[in-house]
């Protein structure tokens, strides 16, 4: 049985999905981002309780396809900025169709109707926000981060940052104050 959840974004929150499966007493089950896979069905008394506990850590389970879709979609985007360190080799929409199994017109139509924006967006939005930890937190050059993000170059990488925050990169480094949205807000 598979459970899907809203609002995994990191490793962090596989780990505190896998506590509170553990401590529902469920200690096999095999949790990714997004979902969790059990051997068999838990009982219902069982259940509820890891809803409430995953509530109150800001996750909720989704039961409808389409929720299931959109929380498919931002995971693999996730994926993409968060954990592919090599260029992709096809284009963007090309690869999330073929992840997904689904036509990218479709999905690019259901996740603008549901979230309000596009799913190009959306992935900006990310990208801007892990290029911010990388300029703070990494002794990498903005060569070496353009070229990690997938950015044809430097300048498209600091056109675009300069966009979205209103700064450019080695502004933005500079800041005492350095202003990050956690990517579960995005």
């Amino acid at each position: 049985m598979d459970i899907h959840i809203k609002n995994m974004v990191s490793n962090r929150c596989i780990m505190v999905v896998s506590d509170i499966f553990k401590d529902a007493g469920i200690v096999d089950a095999r949790v990714e981002l997004g979902k969790v896979s059990l051997p068999e069905t838990p009982e219902q008394e069982t259940r509820n309780k890891i809803e409430k506990e995953l509530q109150k850590a800001g996750f909720e389970i989704i039961e409808d396809t389409k929720s299931r879709m959109i929380e498919d979609i931002k995971k693999e985007v996730i994926d993409i900025v968060y954990y592919h360190t090599d260029p992709m080799k096809v284009n963007f929409s090309a690869y999330l169709a073929d992840k997904l199994n689904k036509d990218y017109n479709y999905l690019s139509s259901l996740f603008s109707s549901v979230v309000g924006t596009t799913i190009e967006k959306y992935l900006i939005n990310l990208r801007i926000e892990r290029v911010k930890e990388l300029l703070v937190y990494d002794d990498k050059t903005l060569s070496e981060i353009a070229y990690e993000m997938g950015y044809s170059s430097v300048a498209h990488l600091s056109g675009q940052f300069k966009r979205i925050t209103g700064f450019t990169p080695s502004w933005f480094k500079k800041l005492a104050d350095k202003k990050r949205v956690s990517i579960d807000k995005i």
